[in-house]
């Protein structure tokens, strides 16, 4: 699949009950990167913040459409989260996420989870994966408040 901003992730399976809804502790604000995705309370280790959401298309379909909100699923399919009712689409990337993404295959859906307990005032975001990062973040420089470096797995 081309490396046209697609988005790799923990693969896990316990996203069966899980509802598209977005955590009540969250609220889309002004970011260093343009719009964010803030926790407004604190949110627990392991709650749900949300699902990313959208059109599922073929690796094939997202080669051809490109574009800025394509999620990556198993089995060389794609999430179009373009629509702006995707509140998840506004996490954003960090090189020490707080989050992570969490697929159920089956399903193909791709709910986003707390790694950690959060704070209010924090912005939230997940690693978008290498070869996202070393293509479209590194270029502009990362502003994620790892200085550019990217994760320290990657150094």
């Amino acid at each position: 699949m081309a490396a046209n901003l697609r988005h790799r992730f923990a693969r896990h399976s316990h996203t069966d009950a899980m509802k598209r809804t977005i955590h009540r502790n969250v609220k889309v604000k002004r970011a260093a990167h343009g719009l964010g995705l803030f926790a407004i309370g604190p949110i627990k280790k392991g709650a749900v913040i949300g699902e990313y959401w959208g059109e599922i298309i073929t690796e094939a379909e997202a080669d051809r459409r490109g574009g800025k909100y394509l999620f990556e699923l198993e089995n060389q399919m794609a999430i179009d989260g373009k629509t702006r009712q995707n509140i998840a689409r506004y996490i954003n990337h960090s090189c020490n996420p707080n989050c992570e993404p969490e697929e159920n295959v089956e399903k193909k859906r791709v709910h986003i989870l707390a790694r950690r307990n959060i704070r209010e005032g924090e912005e939230l975001g997940y690693n978008y994966g290498k070869e996202y990062w070393v293509t479209h973040i590194k270029p502009l420089k990362c502003r994620c408040g790892c200085g550019g470096r990217g994760p320290a797995r990657w150094r």
